[in-house]
């Protein structure tokens, strides 16, 4: 697995976006089309798993949190970048989603939530902000964003 055909397995989920309000229904239609135990999720899934191991995903760390972009904002992803983070009960830095969020949570501890959501998509709209906090063990949590768009509060 490589970086390019990473963006293959991700190219189902832009297209499922492409178009749509980035809002808290959009989340409830991932999980409809794209649900934790279904092909296309466990696909990602896995090869997130064998990225963080190979080391070319996550590969940068600070507080606790193993972190990482994936893709640059890419025509292919209709404009939508990918970034990649492990994160183990801990609370994250405070940021703001200019056009908005969409994440893909995956724990690695039974049980495990980012934001309260298990197993699943959750999504932000433009201009929501919050410390990302993943609770009860240990999750890789991938995020899109349109146009890359993310700002950390200082």
């Amino acid at each position: 697995m490589d970086a390019d055909s990473f963006k293959d397995l991700i190219k189902p989920i832009a297209d499922a976006v492409a178009g749509r309000p980035v809002e808290a229904a959009l989340g409830d239609t991932l999980n409809e089309k794209f649900p934790p135990t279904g092909e296309t999720f466990k696909a990602i899934e896995t090869a997130c798993h064998g990225a963080v191991a190979a080391g070319w995903m996550c590969g940068r760390e600070a507080g606790g949190i193993a972190f990482g972009r994936v893709i640059e904002p890419d025509t292919a992803l209709h404009g939508l970048s990918v970034d990649v983070v492990r994160m183990e009960d801990v609370k994250g830095p405070h940021h703001s989603h200019p056009l908005g969020e969409i994440d893909m949570v995956m724990p690695l501890t039974p049980g495990a939530a980012f934001d309260g959501q298990r197993a699943g998509w959750k999504v932000y709209g433009p201009g929501t902000a919050h410390h990302p906090t993943v609770s009860g063990g240990a999750a890789l949590v991938l995020y899109l964003l349109p146009e890359g768009k993310i700002e950390f509060t200082r």
